[in-house]
């Protein structure tokens, strides 16, 4: 019988709809414990998690079983079901997300900086960090129009 080899990382971050700042402190470490196990399940193991109170940073190898939309949909269902649980009533993501695969030779200078996310953010907003992950990746299908909801 043959065997499917595959090593493929993704740098995945979304934010709360509107940029709501829903990601308190006092509640970052369960949902990153939380997303952490989604991920598990769907076998694609997480190698660094951070946020801050308006968006969240995963770096995670992808499994050769599911579709990275697929592990995204559930990733943020059930951790906005489990937000809602814990008493965030309000709690949503936004529609859109950014993914972006990393080499294998770039791993861990991407999860320094996923370990760093809320000293970035004192200098740079999400919305420009994620425009220059965009530039970075060679994204061309941005549309802050439908990206920003």
């Amino acid at each position: 019988m043959g065997q499917s080899l595959s090593q493929l990382y993704v740098h995945l971050t979304f934010g709360t709809k509107f940029r709501e700042p829903y990601i308190t402190l006092d509640i970052e470490k369960e949902l990153h414990a939380y997303i952490i196990g989604i991920l598990k399940n769907m076998e694609s193991p997480s190698l660094q998690i951070n946020s801050v109170p308006d968006h969240i940073h995963v770096l995670f190898r992808l499994s050769k079983n599911y579709a990275l939309a697929k592990i995204v949909e559930e990733v943020k269902k059930s951790s906005s079901k489990w937000m809602k649980e814990k008493g965030v009533k309000e709690f949503t993501w936004q529609i859109g997300y950014g993914a972006f695969s990393v080499s294998s030779s770039a791993v861990n200078k991407v999860e320094r900086y996923i370990k760093q996310q809320k000293k970035h953010h004192n200098v740079q907003d999400y919305k420009e960090e994620l425009e220059e992950l965009m530039r970075e990746y060679d994204v061309i299908e941005y549309d802050a129009t439908y990206f920003w909801s």
